[in-house]
């Protein structure tokens, strides 16, 4: 994507300006509150700048990214790196470590298998599953200082794990840099409020019913936090009366059906909270209830086919409809 030429960004009457766009894949907005013009379409720029430029290094849907680079030379040469990429592998490596291996960003083999975009006349075979997966696991990736080499055809990166998380950090902070003190940021549902809207010293972020995919559970009352929400209702498939999500298990290499329908959770980032939204996912409510509660101020609400389980702490946030 790229910033348009020339656009408007008039304050609404809470002084709340609002930029819509797609990127990612996704269904974008960017809202901000400041008064000055200039200060105000110069930040949009930018920040749909930064964004573009993101898009075009890290999305393996892009073909002259530097991701599908290193994807089209796996099993046979070293990829050359800068110091952006060499930061977004560390990211990897560092989040698969922290989930022992549940969030994995060498998974593109077993997501091309499962693809939810295509109608599936049948179920991909034992057999394709285990290939698959004999060519994921990060152990696998070779680095070197400046280089990193998939050692086997097939192999692939893909960072839809956490790259929209790590954008939505990083336009938050672009805001901040500007000296907008209130900004909400919303990356497909990867979302950081900044300050307030306006109204309140916060901002108001609705939780989707799980069961019920377009309505309003409840919402959260937000400000200088970050909310994830990971499911399987939006990204799916069906095959014959069964629904297959988009996320899979990396130690079986099938979708996960454990009974979780949906989930949110707060953190002080929203890589944080995006990691933690989908291991919980992952690894099913008892699990990853236990999971989170091992780390600082992560939040988490899970919706199951037979009810909601949170968090000690996640209620604080919550704001019931009337």
């Amino acid at each position: 994507m790229s910033a348009p030429a020339r656009y408007e960004l008039p304050p609404d009457t809470h002084g709340v300006r609002r930029v819509e766009f797609r990127a990612l894949g996704t269904a974008c907005s960017i809202q901000f509150r400041h008064g000055d013009d200039r200060t105000a379409l110069t930040f949009a720029a930018d920040a749909l700048g930064w964004l573009g430029t993101f898009e075009e290094k890290f999305s393996r849907f892009r073909e002259a990214s530097l991701v599908s680079r290193i994807n089209a030379a796996a099993g046979r040469d070293w990829v050359q790196t800068d110091v952006e990429m060499e930061r977004m592998l560390d990211l990897a490596e560092g989040l698969h470590n922290l989930t022992d291996g549940i969030l994995d960003a060498s998974m593109l083999p077993l997501l091309r298998v499962w693809d939810w975009k295509v109608v599936h006349l049948t179920l991909p075979s034992a057999d394709d599953v285990q290939r698959a997966r004999s060519l994921t696991g990060w152990s696998k990736v070779q680095r070197r200082p400046g280089g990193v080499f998939l050692p086997h055809a097939g192999m692939g990166l893909d960072f839809g794990g956490f790259g929209k998380e790590f954008a939505v950090d990083r336009l938050a902070r672009l805001a901040a840099e500007r000296g907008i003190k209130d900004a909400l940021v919303d990356l497909g549902r990867d979302i950081y409020a900044l300050g307030g809207n306006g109204v309140h010293p916060f901002w108001h972020v609705g939780i989707e019913d799980a069961l019920h995919p377009g309505a309003c559970r409840s919402g959260l009352a937000l400000s200088n936090r970050a909310v994830s929400a990971s499911g399987d209702h939006a990204r799916c498939f069906t095959h014959h009366g069964h629904r297959y999500g988009h996320i899979l298990d990396p130690r079986t290499g099938w979708p996960v059906a454990n009974g979780v329908r949906g989930v949110n959770v707060v953190a002080q980032s929203c890589m944080e909270a995006g990691v933690y939204s989908t291991a919980l996912c992952i690894l099913g409510a008892q699990e990853g209830l236990t999971f989170a509660a091992r780390a600082r101020h992560v939040d988490a609400l899970i919706q199951t086919d037979t009810g909601t389980l949170t968090s000690r702490n996640f209620p604080r946030w919550e704001v019931r409809a009337a």
